[in-house]
């Protein structure tokens, strides 16, 4: 390489670089690498028209595993993480038409945030609206499993105009029966908590209001707590603190932290709240002590080189798994306080991005910034599949995904949900 110089394998020659800034010559470093992603994107994008979609791993099909299986060389477990590796691989897109009773709702707003409640049957959705903020909708995966593919969507009109950092499904008077949401409706910031029952097709003079609402400082990230001894409680993750709100009895609680809390997730067998921060740091708190000035409450620490942007507990709560600004996902033992796995793959720069994990299914999803899906085994952190996204790759395009073997409920169809720009998508199991 020569400096100044870029060389184009193509023509055979050195075309002069100039800053981005300049007019007169548009080759910069900045088109060049968006033109080689563009190139690849489509190549990986054209490959999976063709399907063909073989595993990563050498010598594994269908016709092997169950040889082994009827042998009894492989036990149930393995045999059904095996099988939900070979689906993963034979996954095909497929749009998916989405109907409203606003019509100007379906297909007119990005997508920015899609969540699933814990039984996959309903979607909660915050789309950017073209003039600022946001619009918040619930979708109902009944629809996948006919053969049209077709969701219904609901819109709420109330709460229209706020920007949202984090949301996630609270169970107060039954699963899933509320939605904690934290962002900025003015200076400073607003956390919410909302009966699901506003998006729905009833009477809009029968839907309750909204059951709690307080002005916080700048909110990264919200968790709900499901652990009896803490009940009814949702956490905040705020500018150097955290908050924990009783919503029945309006009870709060603050931990001064050294650093910005962007992620969370609590325990549901012990009362603990996990945080990852933006100086890397993830310790716990136990929510029923009382916090007094001088006094330590911080009880697991980990550290990771950059701001960790997710944290998720697995079913037995020995082992965590983080991802950071640098890309890097990790498994932690909780019990010995150590890494004991890298997921390898994964881009991430500067924005705050989830994972999703699916451990029924052994499988560990997360998008990149480079808006590339990738799919790991749980176990041996093995890259199962990488999903190039339907549209061309920006900062405002990353898609947001949920992936279940239950879409649309205990009947409902197996495969990823893939939320980009305007469009839902559904990759299928074959």
């Amino acid at each position: 390489e020569l400096p100044g110089f870029y060389y184009d394998s193509e023509k055979n020659r050195y075309f002069r670089l100039l800053p981005g800034h300049n007019n007169y010559n548009p080759l910069t470093k900045e088109s060049i690498q968006y033109k080689a992603m563009e190139c690849k994107r489509l190549r990986l994008l054209e490959e999976e028209e063709k399907q063909k979609k073989k595993t990563t791993r050498a010598g594994l099909n269908s016709s092997m595993l169950l040889q082994k299986r009827q042998l009894g060389l492989l036990s149930s477990t393995s045999y059904c993480r095996l099988v939900h590796e070979l689906k993963v691989n034979c996954m095909q897109r497929r749009k998916i038409e989405i109907h409203s009773p606003d019509s100007s709702v379906a297909g007119t707003n990005n997508f920015k945030i899609i969540v699933a409640d814990v039984a996959c049957e309903r979607i909660f959705t915050v789309n950017d609206v073209e003039h600022g903020g946001c619009k918040y909708g619930i979708i109902n995966l009944s629809g996948l499993g006919k053969e049209s593919l077709t969701v219904e969507m609901y819109d709420n009109l109330y709460f229209t105009n706020r920007k949202v950092n984090s949301v996630c499904w609270a169970s107060l008077t039954h699963p899933d029966s509320h939605l904690c949401l934290m962002g900025i409706a003015e200076t400073p910031g607003c956390a919410s908590l909302l009966p699901a029952s506003l998006f729905s097709s009833t009477n809009p003079g029968d839907r309750p209001g909204m059951l709690c609402s307080f002005k916080i400082s700048t909110a990264w990230s919200c968790a709900w707590c499901l652990n009896p001894q803490a009940d009814n409680c949702f956490s905040t993750g705020l500018t150097r603190r955290v908050l924990v709100t009783n919503v029945v009895t309006g009870h709060r609680q603050t931990f001064g932290t050294s650093s910005d809390v962007l992620a969370q997730q609590f325990a549901t067998q012990t009362p603990m709240l996990y945080n990852g921060c933006r100086s890397g740091e993830i310790f716990s708190i136990d929510v029923r002590q009382r916090n007094r000035k001088g006094q330590s409450w911080k009880a697991i620490r980990l550290f990771h080189d950059s701001a960790v942007t997710s944290i998720r507990l697995l079913e037995a709560e020995h082992y965590l798994v983080a991802a950071d600004m640098a890309g890097k996902i990790k498994l932690w033992d909780l019990r010995a306080a150590k890494c004991v796995k890298q997921y390898k793959g994964h881009h991430n720069e500067y924005a705050i991005l989830p994972l999703h994990i699916n451990e029924e299914e052994g499988l560990l999803t997360a998008v990149g910034q480079d808006c590339y899906t990738r799919i790991w085994s749980l176990q041996d952190a093995h890259l199962l599949r990488t999903i190039p996204s339907p549209h061309p790759s920006s900062k405002d395009a990353i898609p947001s995904v949920v992936f279940s073997s239950r879409l649309g409920g205990s009947r409902g169809v197996p495969g990823l949900l893939m939320a980009v720009k305007q469009d839902l998508y559904h990759f299928s199991y074959n």
